[in-house]
C-alpha cells in the first residue's frame, strides 16, 4: 500500500509496493508536494481513509468488516505487478544513485559523443530534408 511521509522541505515521500516474481518490490521517491502526482496521491490516501468505515461489532463481541467493505479492501489490498522493463530501469537508477555516476553519465551524454545528441541531430536533419523535399514538390504542382 502506497505510504507518505510529509517533510519541511515541502517534499512527499511516496512508497509503493508492487510484486515482481513474487518478490514484494518496494518503491520510494520523493516528489514536491506541489506537483500533479503528490496532489493526486494525497487524495488517494484520502479516499483510503475515507472509505474504510468501521466494522459494526457482532453480538460475541468480535468485530467483522461487512460485505461490501471487506471486497473492498481486498481489491485495494492487491498490489501492482511490476514488469521486467520496469523492474530493470529501477534497478538501473538505484545503481547509479548508489555509484554516484549520474552527473557524470548526464555529461557523457550532453557531448558530441552521446548516443542521445546524436540520435536527436539526425532526427532534426531527416526532418529539415523531408522539408525541402515537401517545398520542392508543392512549388512544382503549382504551376
Amino acid at each position: 500500500k502506497p505510504q507518505e511521509k510529509p517533510k519541511d522541505s515541502g517534499k512527499v515521500t511516496i512508497t509503493k509496493t508492487f510484486d515482481f516474481a513474487g518478490e514484494e518490490i518496494k518503491v520510494t521517491k520523493e516528489v514536491d508536494s506541489n506537483s500533479k502526482e503528490a496532489k493526486s496521491f494525497l487524495k488517494q490516501q484520502e479516499k483510503l481513509q475515507s472509505a474504510a468505515p468501521a466494522s459494526l461489532p457482532t453480538v460475541s463481541g468480535v468485530k467483522r468488516p461487512s460485505g461490501m467493505s471487506s471486497l473492498l479492501g481486498k481489491i485495494s489490498a492487491k498490489k501492482q505487478k511490476m514488469s521486467t522493463l520496469e523492474k530493470s530501469k529501477l534497478d538501473w537508477e538505484n545503481f547509479k544513485e548508489e555509484e554516484g555516476i549520474v552527473e557524470e553519465l548526464a555529461i557523457h551524454n550532453r557531448g558530441k559523443d552521446g548516443y542521445i545528441e546524436r540520435k536527436a541531430f539526425l532526427e532534426r536533419v531527416d526532418h529539415r530534408q523531408f522539408e525541402i523535399e515537401r517545398d520542392i514538390r508543392l512549388s512544382r504542382m503549382k504551376p
